[in-house]
């Protein structure tokens, strides 16, 4: 997945909020630009739920806009719901599930993160799946033969 999901000089301060200062940038999933969603579309039916969910390209435009102002925490969590946008939601709850303390064995964590990066493109989430398994298994927060 891109870092730049547009061509043109880089994205600062005077460019939030994209959706009053660059529309121009935001599409749909479904590439509908931001100015196709109106109540009357929704009304006629040329608007579908695909078309309300967030695009990964705005996601990263977020975290080019977050970089800008030097809050690299938040444009990397940017980036890292652009990549979540491609995993079906049942599976983004399952992760999350996964995820809190003593749910999982480091073996678990490290399947998410491999299914993170091979199936779904998602290096950057899985980085970060890994370093939890680590980090983890150093806080002895794993699970535990008697939390299965």
């Amino acid at each position: 997945m891109s870092t730049t999901p547009h061509s043109g000089p880089p994205l600062g301060p005077a460019d939030y909020p994209l959706s009053i200062h660059r529309p121009d940038l935001l599409h749909t999933p479904t590439g509908k630009p931001l100015s196709a969603l109106t109540m009357q579309a929704v009304i006629a039916g040329e608007v579908g739920a695909e078309d309300v969910r967030i695009a990964p390209e705005t996601l990263l435009l977020q975290a080019e806009l977050a970089a800008s102002v030097h809050r690299r925490q938040l444009a990397a969590n940017f980036r890292r719901a652009a990549e979540l946008t491609a995993v079906p939601d049942a599976e983004v709850l399952e992760m999350y599930n996964a995820l809190r303390p003593r749910a999982s064995s480091k073996e678990r964590l490290l399947g998410i993160a491999e299914n993170l990066d091979t199936k779904y493109g998602a290096a950057t989430c899985a980085a970060f799946v890994r370093e939890a398994a680590e980090v983890y298994e150093r806080r002895d927060l794993l699970a535990r033969e008697e939390d299965r």
